[in-house]
């Protein structure tokens, strides 16, 4: 039987300082040998909405690489995650490139997280799609809603 070596992860609760009240996501503290499908698993084994994955930075601006999942799959950005995860980073030891702000590498590119007075902010990445969606999601989309067409009055990607 081959056995998977033990790995760092720790639970963190984003937007709240009270135990339990905040927005839970699961930190994998060195994902460095997972497959996407290991991540991917691993993701619905802790049953949270997120859960992130820290491995080396590919880019030297950035202090480290944040992969993103959901049971159900990737994601290239998601705030709560973001932010969890470089609270997690900064409480294991590491030390940012730069003072006052963590520069993670997501899907979506690189995110500043701001760090002052012991809280932590972050600058959303610029958009991956702009304008209407396309047919395809548009009909996924009110197909899951049981909504017929036109009763969709406007639609974006956000």
């Amino acid at each position: 039987m081959n056995v998977p070596r033990t790995r760092a992860f720790v639970q963190v609760d984003v937007f709240s300082p009270s135990p339990y009240l905040g927005n839970p996501v699961a930190v994998v503290l060195d994902g460095t040998d997972l497959t996407g499908a290991e991540m991917r698993r691993l993701a619905r084994w802790t049953n949270l909405s997120e859960t992130t994955f820290v491995l080396p930075p590919t880019s030297r601006e950035a202090d480290y690489q944040l992969r993103i999942f959901t049971p159900d799959g990737e994601l290239p950005f998601a705030g709560h995650p973001t932010l969890g995860s470089a609270r997690a980073w900064l409480d294991a030891g590491n030390t940012p490139h730069h003072d006052g702000r963590i520069v993670p590498e997501c899907a979506a590119g690189p995110v500043t997280v701001r760090q002052a007075d012991g809280e932590l902010s972050f600058a959303a990445p610029p958009r991956m799609r702009e304008g209407g969606l396309d047919d395809a999601h548009l009909d996924r989309i009110i197909t899951a809603f049981g909504i017929a067409r036109e009763k969709v009055v406007a639609h974006q990607w956000v």
